[in-house]
């Protein structure tokens, strides 16, 4: 019978991408094929598991569909109540999967229903999966068997004979083919031709290394590995080239799951890690997840990009990344559009861990040509990855004040007079700033709500240049000398005096008052103006 069981699609779900909410009609309900939201009424969804992207549970029912995939949080008591009126199974996805992993689960358990059976390959394959594959085809093709993904890891393999070439006993004792023997492969071309060939390739005996066959592992026109078959001490048989490519078939459904398996690993630690930064979710669980205990002391340090990711700016950090993740082994890394999130262990006596992989990253930064400014901002070390967040904000306050500074004098250069060269900085060494933004954010939803003069007087004069403004804000800096504010604004003391003036007479924002002060001293912080505070 065709198609494949809720029961065997759950026991193929090795990644957990799946949960099973309701099965009113048991768990050996099958089906046959997968709807991908509302593809229209001409597509059946007749013994189908539908995607509900766009689609009601309640219309998936009354198609007539086997079961639906909602999101974690997609369903209520009214669409409990009507899968079980409907007989219809519900399935949730994982908080960290997306629909093109339900896809892909879903395409893959029907893969391998759908890989025939009947055949010794493909039967002793379903009790004993790869493994099995390599064991079954080393007789088929008198050879030695070895099963890897895109990344030339070995996935499986079959028993090693006492004449096995020593190319082949490195491959499998260190779990991957060797970097050189990859790139040696990449020379001679043989690699072009595995990766847009679906023929077996054959590589004749070469001195001490023998006579291989090599053919791709496909779903579609996906590549998802490759089956090396060596003649270790005998030659290969006959047939050995039709039953590679049998193997290639039933092998199929197995490394998409490897894939899956690899991607929901990956993205579960993502998520957890986001949620960690965040503070959001269960955070005892995300530590766990991570591999992080409770009482680890941590600090987190946040690199962003100055202006829109370019591809230069991408490749620049991923390696900011990848040197974030060999800077200390346990240390946890977030990639995200034009910023690098690095949550970093700190042992006692490291106080300052986190500052070194900062100053790190900013000297590779300042060293990779074509990707402009990098931001370098590192949080304060806090008792526990639970408290991670706090330090993740800090961080990133950081940033927004080296942004807002330009970057700050090098320690140790003149303190003026010279373009600011260092564009990383501890929290510690901004501390005020950073309680300035803390504060700016907060008076941000009250400043936007109120009105008045000063309000009126922001408006008016930005509309016309802000040169009015502006000069308050000097005047504000230099603490209301009016010859220091004149000598940064490059005017006469006298002008300045009557924009002064023209504030208090036409727009009744009278300076001397210490609340329109401070109003006024918040309003030229938080107006997105076209213009720097504090330079003419």
């Amino acid at each position: 019978m065709n198609g494949i069981t809720l029961r065997e699609l759950l026991a193929f779900d090795e990644a957990d991408v799946l949960r099973l909410v309701l099965a009113p009609a048991g768990e050996d309900v099958r089906f046959d094929g997968v709807v991908i939201g509302d593809e229209g009424p001409a597509r059946s969804c007749t013994g189908r598991v539908v995607l509900a992207i766009g689609l009601p549970v309640q219309e998936a029912a009354r198609r007539d569909a086997a079961a639906v995939v909602v999101r974690a949080d997609g369903f209520d008591e009214e669409t409990l109540h009507t899968a079980d009126q409907y007989g219809l199974a519900l399935l949730a996805r994982a908080e960290w999967a997306d629909w093109d992993d339900v896809a892909t689960l879903l395409r893959s358990a029907l893969a391998y229903a759908g890989a025939g059976r009947g055949d010794r390959m493909a039967d002793a394959t379903e009790s004993g999966g790869l493994a099995a594959l390599a064991s079954v085809v080393a007789e088929f093709t008198g050879g030695s068997i070895t099963i890897e993904d895109t990344r030339f890891r070995v996935l499986a393999h079959s028993a090693t004979g006492p004449e096995a070439d020593e190319m082949r006993r490195s491959t499998i004792l260190g779990g991957r083919v060797p970097d050189w023997r990859v790139e040696e492969l990449r020379r001679s071309g043989l690699l072009r031709a595995l990766w847009s060939s679906d023929e077996v390739i054959h590589r004749p005996a070469d001195g001490d290394t023998p006579e291989r066959l090599i053919i791709a592992i496909r779903s579609g026109r996906e590549m998802l590995g490759s089956i090396w078959a060596a003649a270790d001490g005998r030659a290969l048989s006959p047939n050995a080239a039709s039953a590679l490519s049998r193997a290639a078939e039933v092998a199929v459904p197995y490394l998409l799951q490897h894939r899956l398996r690899e991607s929901g690993a990956r993205r579960r630690e993502e998520h957890a890690l986001r949620g960690l930064l965040s503070g959001e979710g269960d955070l005892s669980t995300h530590a766990w997840s991570l591999g992080l205990a409770p009482e680890l002391r941590c600090a987190v340090v946040v690199a962003e990009l100055d202006g829109s990711p370019g591809a230069a700016g991408e490749r620049v950090l991923g390696t900011l990344a990848l040197q974030a993740a060999s800077y200390r082994g346990a240390a946890r890394v977030l990639r995200e559009a034009g910023r690098v999130t690095v949550l970093l262990p700190v042992g006692d006596g490291e106080e300052y861990g986190a500052a070194g992989l900062a100053r790190e990253l900013d000297g590779l930064a300042a060293a990779t040509p074509g990707a402009g400014p990098v931001w370098v901002g590192a949080g304060g070390v806090v008792p526990s990855p639970l408290r991670a967040a706090a330090s993740r904000e800090e961080a990133a306050l950081v940033v927004r004040v080296l942004r807002e500074r330009g970057g700050l004098p090098e320690k140790g250069g003149p303190a003026s007079g010279a373009a600011p060269v260092r564009r990383w900085a501890q929290a510690a060494e901004v501390a005020p700033a950073i309680d300035v933004l803390r504060i700016l954010d907060a008076a941000r939803p009250a400043w936007e709500r109120g009105n008045g003069p000063v309000h009126e007087l922001i408006r008016a004069d930005l509309a016309a240049g802000g040169e009015l403004v502006r000069s308050i804000a000097v005047y504000l800096e230099e603490a209301g000398d009016v010859a220091a504010a004149a000598r940064r604004l490059v005017l006469h003391p006298n002008t300045l005096r009557y924009r002064l003036r023209r504030a208090r007479e036409r727009f009744a924002v009278d300076l001397d008052d210490p609340d329109i002060r401070l109003l006024m001293t918040l309003a030229v912080r938080l107006v997105d103006a076209s213009w720097p505070t504090g330079q003419s």
